[in-house]
């Protein structure tokens, strides 16, 4: 099998695509957790669960949503839970499932979160845009998306959506 190497563009359009994500994602975090004392994985969670009906979600739809693994997600959860800003129970129609609940002071502390991480988001990158270059932006991520999960036809492996695998891949 040849290696089918990046042309020059091709590399700079990826590392400039691996700075801003992770600039941006720091950005986010750092704001969150002096606004609010909480990571951006954290605020997503409740943000994923404020929008939800009733605001309850099965662990794996809200993995799923997030695009996380289930073990990720379970560490939040218990976390949030920890802080009573989320609370779960068993799932009556899967017995094998649980819900992930927003409680009332959850929904409170997102509400007071939510205005300063809106900003931080449209400083950090809608500012930066013309409403052209969103809409550009919004159908290069959702086409990524869509082939990465499997949307376009082909199924992908179980593991390779974070979501239906068992545990996160470790180095040894």
């Amino acid at each position: 099998m040849t290696t089918r190497w990046l042309t020059p563009k091709e590399q700079r359009a990826w590392r400039a695509y691996i700075a801003a994500t992770h600039l941006l994602e720091d950005a986010l975090d750092r704001q969150l957790q002096q606004d609010a004392g909480m990571p951006h994985l954290y605020y997503s969670i409740l943000a994923t669960l404020s929008e939800a009906p009733e605001r309850r979600l099965r662990m794996t739809d809200l993995a799923e949503q997030l695009k996380i693994t289930r073990s990720r997600l379970t560490y939040g959860v218990t976390r949030l839970e920890k802080d009573g800003l989320v609370r779960r129970e068993s799932c009556r129609w899967d017995k094998r499932g649980s819900l992930a609940i927003l409680t009332d002071e959850g929904m409170t502390i997102l509400e007071q979160a939510a205005p300063g991480h809106v900003e931080k988001v449209r400083a950090s990158l809608f500012d930066h845009l013309t409403e052209e270059q969103v809409g550009q932006l919004e159908e290069i991520c959702s086409g990524i998306t869509r082939a990465l999960q499997g949307d376009d036809g082909e199924r992908p492996a179980t593991d390779e959506v974070p979501w239906r695998r068992r545990s996160s891949p470790s180095f040894q």
